[in-house]
């Protein structure tokens, strides 16, 4: 038997999070790790006492669904207060610009990413640069990890 790795087993968390999410565009999940433990999750999901998008209808504005809270936003929601602890983030699909933003804000010192969604544009490069927390590409990582 073969034990799988901490990073497998908290992507594989994130996109099983993932699947628990309501909005008919894109399911997303989000594990927030400290000291190998999980210190939250998030979904994609409506606000608490509406709509979700799969009983309603995607609420669109500028090609994006506006009625879902963000995987990374929820997670952070849900995480209790923790200080001098590296956080890592395991996402499924590339956080947003403000999402990004707000996990490197909250103290995440590594984003781990399954899937690429939408194109960083020339200003989430320059803001990943300042703060200096890249996305990390969890396909290379594992393949650095077992070669």
């Amino acid at each position: 038997m073969e034990r799988i790795s901490r990073d497998k087993y908290f992507m594989k968390v994130a996109s099983d999070t993932g699947e628990r999410g309501t909005c008919t565009r894109l399911q997303v999940g989000c594990v927030i790790v400290g000291s190998n433990r999980i210190r939250a999750v998030g979904y994609t999901s409506s606000h608490k006492g509406t709509w979700h998008c799969m009983d309603k209808s995607c609420l669109m504005d500028d090609g994006h669904c506006v009625r879902c809270l963000h995987a990374e936003m929820a997670a952070v929601i849900n995480m209790e207060l923790i200080r001098d602890e590296s956080l890592t983030a395991y996402v499924t699909h590339t956080p947003c610009i403000d999402c990004y933003k707000l996990l490197t804000a909250r103290g995440v010192t590594r984003i781990i990413v399954k899937e690429e969604y939408g194109e960083l544009n020339s200003a989430y490069v320059q803001l990943t640069r300042e703060i200096r927390i890249p996305l990390l590409d969890f396909e290379y990582l594992i393949s650095s990890e077992e070669g």
